[in-house]
């Protein structure tokens, strides 16, 4: 059965013969994904719907980093993160190959002693909210080895410390069939139109297939709303207001520029404030490519589009780069790929630079909802647990507990197999977990998509098994080789569709539909922005 045939089945078996949910959870990023797993390991029945894809939004377009956040600890922000770190620490142990461990390195120079020591004495408790030691002091030699090409006038030193890295869209589709094994259901391109209310409660919600034009409507015990950015379009008849608060949502755009790994070759992230405003930006490695980024600016498009860069975020995040690497030379057309993510910011009032707002989580509630809105990427199953026992404790669904359950256990005993390294098996086993047992070696095509580290058979996978509606949700979300390679992977084009086209249900007309599409998308939302004028 191909991939469209596939949705049209589970959509039937789901909103036609099931009409009746525990749990409807709205929005199909990180934090809904969150939501649906934790539900569904507590035995209810849920339910995730997403208006768009799944890590559409913020979650496929993050800084990709799973950390505790120094500026927050430098700022006082002591329980967000302690919070954060010990996330970190958890999600790294049990989802190794996904959420992998990265070196981070602050480069000091002369005249910036206090600097310096305010970061060993903020590190030291970095480290004890982890319970590991994991900074070091660098000298300059050393840090010139781990950064090669560094400005090396007035280096003096470096420091060393840890976080994490990962694939934020795979996080998401991981943490989605880890909760399909529960037998909980996620769908995507299906649109909430309304809610339904029953006396002043919501009771379910009305649904719209955009793909087949198709009207629904479930009714379930609880709805959640895990919306992101876009949380303020349906947060209910009090509009957001839970006593006397009033929560706000801020979107803020941070945007990044991705280049050839060999062009910058560093094995650790350099973490520097900008030589302009003294913001602290990332230079790390990430997949074969090296990342810059992030700005911090309020979002000014509009939000139901793709977010992209505009001339001068990227002119600020090349000054960076030339800046700290000044023989790098990097030309505009070298650029592989951008990205800008919405982050929805809880504002706590008016007047706050971007940077200075709290990345803290919000959850409120009314009769029958419970929206969430804020957080990071790294806190995801905290802010979960934390929308469960608000539903809990509203006595929406009685008997509701907290448990204990690890969020992922792997479970997979296959041994690496010959053709591939332990490095590679060991992404693949993050990134799948059980599920690599249902297509290796069945489909082990083991040759990578050109200079990236994803295997032709992942590609083959996903658009069999992982709801692939377009082809941006195969080469944007499900694999990244759209921003891994030039032009979106333009040249590798003839060979996807070769290997993907049987299994899509797509035929030669509806290819050409979605390859002109995708290349539009890659062009006006991931790609370079002209030069201003003058």
């Amino acid at each position: 059965m191909d991939a469209a045939a596939q949705r049209k089945q589970l959509i039937k078996q789901t909103l036609v013969q099931q009409t009746q949910w525990d749990l409807v959870v709205i929005g199909g990023g990180i934090t809904g994904a969150g939501i649906l797993l934790r539900a569904a390991q507590r035995g209810l029945k849920v339910l995730l719907v997403e208006q768009k894809d799944f890590a559409w939004g913020t979650s496929s377009r993050s800084s990709k980093m799973v950390h505790g956040g120094l500026r927050y600890l430098a700022k006082g922000d002591f329980a967000l993160t302690r919070e954060s770190v010990r996330e970190r620490e958890l999600l790294a142990n049990q989802l190794p190959g996904l959420v992998e461990p990265m070196s981070y390195i602050y480069a000091h120079y002369r005249g910036r002693w206090v600097e310096r020591f305010g970061l060993r004495l903020i590190l030291k408790l970095y480290d004890y909210f982890a319970g590991r030691v994991t900074h070091r002091g660098l000298d300059a030699e050393e840090t010139r080895e781990m950064l090669p090409g560094i400005r090396c006038q007035g280096l003096v030193a470096g420091t060393r410390f840890e976080d994490a890295v990962t694939d934020d869209a795979r996080l998401v589709l991981r943490t989605l069939d880890e909760a399909h094994q529960l037998g909980a259901v996620a769908i995507n391109y299906l649109q909430v139109s309304d809610l339904i209310y029953k006396d002043d409660a919501v009771i379910g919600v009305k649904l719209e297939d955009v793909v087949e034009n198709q009207v629904f409507s479930v009714n379930a015990s609880c709805t959640v709303n895990a919306c992101g950015a876009w949380v303020d379009k349906l947060w209910g008849k009090l509009g957001g207001k839970e006593g006397d608060k009033q929560q706000r949502i801020r979107p803020l755009r941070g945007s990044h520029i991705v280049i050839p790994g060999h062009r910058l070759p560093i094995g650790s992230a350099l973490a520097l404030p900008h030589p302009v405003d003294g913001r602290n930006v990332f230079i790390f490695p990430w997949e074969q490519t090296t990342v810059i980024g992030t700005t911090d600016l309020d979002h000014d498009q509009p939000m139901d589009q793709d977010p992209s860069i505009n001339r001068v975020e990227l002119d600020y995040l090349l000054q960076c780069l030339d800046y700290q690497f000044p023989d790098l030379n990097l030309q505009a057309d070298e650029i592989l790929s951008t990205w800008s993510g919405v982050r929805p910011v809880i504002s706590e009032k008016e007047g706050v630079s971007p940077s200075d707002e709290k990345r803290e989580h919000a959850v409120w509630s009314e009769p029958g909802l419970v929206s969430v809105g804020g957080g990071k990427l790294t806190t995801f199953r905290a802010i979960a647990d934390q929308v469960l026992d608000r539903i809990a404790a509203q006595g929406l669904l009685p008997g509701l507990q907290t448990d204990q359950v690890p969020m992922f256990e792997s479970g997979l005993v296959m041994a690496c197999p010959r053709e591939l390294g332990a490095g590679a098996w060991r992404r693949l086993v993050g990134r799948y977990g059980r599920r690599l047992s249902e297509w290796w070696p069945l489909n082990a095509n083991s040759q990578r998509v050109g200079s990236t580290p994803t295997l032709w058979c992942e590609l083959y996978w996903a658009a069999s098994a992982q709801q692939v509606v377009h082809l941006d949700d195969l080469l944007l979300r499900r694999t990244r080789i759209g921003v891994q390679l030039p032009h979106g992977a333009r040249d590798w084009l003839p060979q996807i569709k070769e290997l993907c086209l049987p299994i899509l249900g797509w035929d030669e007309e509806v290819w050409e539909q979605e390859q002109s599409r995708y290349l539009n998308i890659i062009e006006r939302y991931y790609g370079v922005p002209e030069p201003l004028d003058g």
